[in-house]
């Protein structure tokens, strides 16, 4: 819950205004001044640190001064001169900066998981011109499916995260298996299969994927819902719900896309595919999710 807060700065922009007006009030007309009630004046420019991190230190220092003199005016202090103001500014300023400073080391972390996900990603797709934008387009289609679900924004963002390195494993596969255009031996398919497990070992010793679904989404996107898919066969449910929406974006864009070993199938045709498979490849419920998105769109070109 508190990290989900922490995703969404705009509440605490507006708590900072609810919590300086409620403090004002509380002090100045309820209590006429009379109590040292104070703590809610300091709560408020926690408020305004963590929810104007990305303002101007100009913006901080205004606010601060503005949430200081309700203070100074609202509260009696039996020391009320320029020396206690400039005190308690300097206080509440430096409150507000370490606020402000986390809010922006959070978000600035959140980054650095964002770019190390795309570097992973591009170095996959890099290695193969016909797979290049694959897990852009996955990530792609699979947050829209998420987003239809109402699934939260936070859901979304680990299921695009997901998506983008739901391959990463075929790093490992050899070049002369992963490109090669004739039809794969079975020791070939064998190795090609073990992609995911072997994306799941590479990734699994970073701990923000191995919390949040990204690893399951890397090992499970090539279960089917009637348990003959691999690496482990789980069946139904039993397959973690964001690994059954990265896998109908996957299969989706893996038969519209040109490979090595074969030209592109057309929407339609790549659709069909996908109703034909409802309840054995595909969960059901998630791939009508994905056709309605299709359905809502046909009047444009048919197209995410």
């Amino acid at each position: 819950m508190i990290k989900q807060l922490f995703n969404k700065p705009s509440y605490f922009s507006y708590s900072f205004f609810i919590v300086l007006a409620f403090s004002v009030i509380l002090n100045r007309m309820v209590l006429n001044g009379e109590s040292n009630f104070y703590i809610l004046y300091i709560l408020s420019v926690i408020f305004l640190g963590i929810g104007f991190y990305n303002k101007p230190l100009w913006f901080l220092i205004l606010f601060t001064v503005i949430t200081v003199t309700c203070r100074y005016f609202s509260i009696t202090d039996s020391e009320s001169n320029i020396g206690v103001f400039l005190i308690h500014l300097l206080t509440y300023l430096l409150i507000t900066l370490i606020s402000s400073g986390l809010m922006n080391y959070v978000q600035k972390v959140k980054e650095d998981h964002l770019a190390l996900t795309t570097a992973l990603a591009n170095a996959l797709d890099s290695r193969d011109r016909y797979t290049l934008h694959h897990s852009e387009n996955v990530a792609k289609y699979a947050v829209r499916i998420a987003e239809k679900m109402k699934l939260s924004e936070e859901c979304c963002e680990v299921i695009r995260k997901g998506a983008l390195l739901h391959d990463i494993g075929k790093i490992g596969i050899p070049e002369h298996i992963l490109g090669k255009s004739g039809k794969l031996t079975d020791e070939e398919y064998e190795i090609i299969k073990s992609h995911p497990t072997l994306g799941h070992n590479m990734i699994k010793h970073i701990e923000h994927f191995h919390k949040n679904g990204v690893l399951d989404i890397v090992l499970y996107h090539h279960e089917r819902y009637d348990g003959k898919g691999y690496p482990t066969g789980l069946k139904g449910d039993q397959i973690p719900l964001f690994a059954r929406i990265v896998g109908i974006a996957d299969t989706f864009d893996a038969m519209t896309t040109k490979r090595v070993y074969r030209d592109e199938f057309d929407i339609e045709y790549a659709l069909n595919e996908i109703r034909k498979n409802r309840g054995t490849q595909f969960d059901p419920e998630i791939a009508n999710v994905f056709l309605s998105l299709f359905e809502e769109n046909s009047q444009s070109s048919g197209i995410l």
